[in-house]
């Protein structure tokens, strides 16, 4: 008898996870909106429509499944993680909250369960690598640099959100963390912005963005470590002047008797924008590079992808961050990987053996991570 898998939300990305898992497990997606179902459903995965923002259904929900797999948007993440831990289930995560998921680790210990969280692309499988790299060489200096685009450039935005709309404003405006020196520097999102060019795809602008996330705490040993968002030159304009106005705030503010969040309105008027059409082609750029000392050595390892919409009008950032999720559930479901408690992509990649499987397992799918070694 196959094992049950529950996918908590049949978005871009949840639709590409179930798809995948379903040629191994049997899956049944959830979401509360019937359209994003029905489009799974294409794909003869069983569907429920449930409201996952009610943590009481939500228990009662997962219980008859074996593995919850979590893709649902970052507000709603981390009572989501944490209703399935009170269930006792193990999970694999992407919604990305802005919560400490350590603020769960005792409870999942608690409830024997294991818990992977931020398994996307970046945060993710830049984890993964950095962790594997970590057990290798003592590293100096991390950086990751990631972006998902549209290949058409549209203006005003030229860009497209794959993700929850939502959750792409949270980060123009979630203060950015990096380590330099070994001492955390926290400036606002946005914050730094510098042109890079990329062998296939041109110039690009890099931004601070919060992306580090578990890694300054998991690897403070490292001194320099930073991740920056990429988007096509000019953009980061647009957005600093929405945010600086006040259309990113969630403050309410009174218009014509009426209490309104400017981040509601906003979300309104972008999200159609932002919105891929049918048939647009979209592509995800990613650059990480590691220098330290390996075996007595000076040594820089740089790992690039470059992975567009395929064939098949698969979306890149959904196969790039739904793939990296479906084979950290393989090592879950399989028994290979168990640790007990909140465990960051990170702790995945310190076993070589759980590394080259992910590596493995994405390139049979097409997403391919060319390594350098300089």
């Amino acid at each position: 008898m196959k094992k049950k898998v529950v996918v908590l939300g049949a978005g871009l990305v949840g639709k590409t996870m179930a798809i995948d898992l379903a040629k191994s497990f049997e899956v049944t997606s959830v979401d509360i909106s019937e359209a994003a179902l029905a489009e799974v459903k294409k794909s003869g995965v069983a569907t429920q429509r449930v409201d996952l923002s009610d943590t009481k259904s939500l228990k009662a929900l997962v219980a008859p499944f074996d593995l919850v797999i979590g893709a649902v948007p970052g507000f709603m993440g981390y009572e989501t993680v944490k209703a399935v831990i009170e269930a006792g289930k193990n999970m694999v995560d992407i919604s990305f909250f802005p919560e400490d998921p350590f603020g769960l680790d005792e409870l999942a210990k608690a409830k024997g369960v294991t818990i992977v969280t931020d398994c996307g692309v970046a945060p993710g499988m830049g984890n993964v690598i950095l962790g594997y790299h970590d057990k290798k060489m003592k590293i100096t200096h991390y950086e990751c640099l990631v972006g998902g685009l549209p290949v058409v450039r549209e203006w005003p935005y030229e860009y497209k959100a794959v993700f929850s709309p939502i959750d792409v404003i949270e980060e123009y405006i979630r203060p950015a963390r990096y380590v330099q020196n070994s001492s955390v520097v926290v400036k606002e999102a946005l914050s730094d912005p510098e042109l890079i060019s990329f062998p296939e795809v041109g110039t690009l602008e890099s931004w601070n963005s919060d992306g580090l996330r578990s890694l300054i705490k998991t690897m403070s040993h490292i001194p320099n470590m930073i991740e920056k968002t990429l988007r096509y030159p000019g953009c980061i304009e647009y957005l600093r002047v929405l945010r600086e106005t006040g259309f990113f705030s969630y403050d309410p503010i009174e218009v014509k008797g009426m209490k309104i969040r400017p981040i509601d309105v906003t979300a309104k008027l972008l999200f159609p924008k932002w919105k891929l059409k049918p048939g647009e082609k979209e592509f995800t750029v990613m650059r990480i590079r590691m220098t330290g000392i390996e075996n007595g050595k000076n040594v820089t390892y740089e790992y690039n992808l470059l992975d567009h919409t395929d064939s098949d009008g698969n979306l890149s950032m959904a196969r790039t961050t739904g793939y990296t999720c479906t084979a950290a559930a393989h090592l879950v479901m399989d028994g290979l990987y168990h640790h007990k408690g909140v465990s960051p992509p990170e702790y995945l990649g310190a076993s070589a053996e759980h590394f080259k499987f992910m590596l493995n397992y994405l390139n049979d799918r097409g997403v391919i991570y060319r390594v350098e070694t300089k």
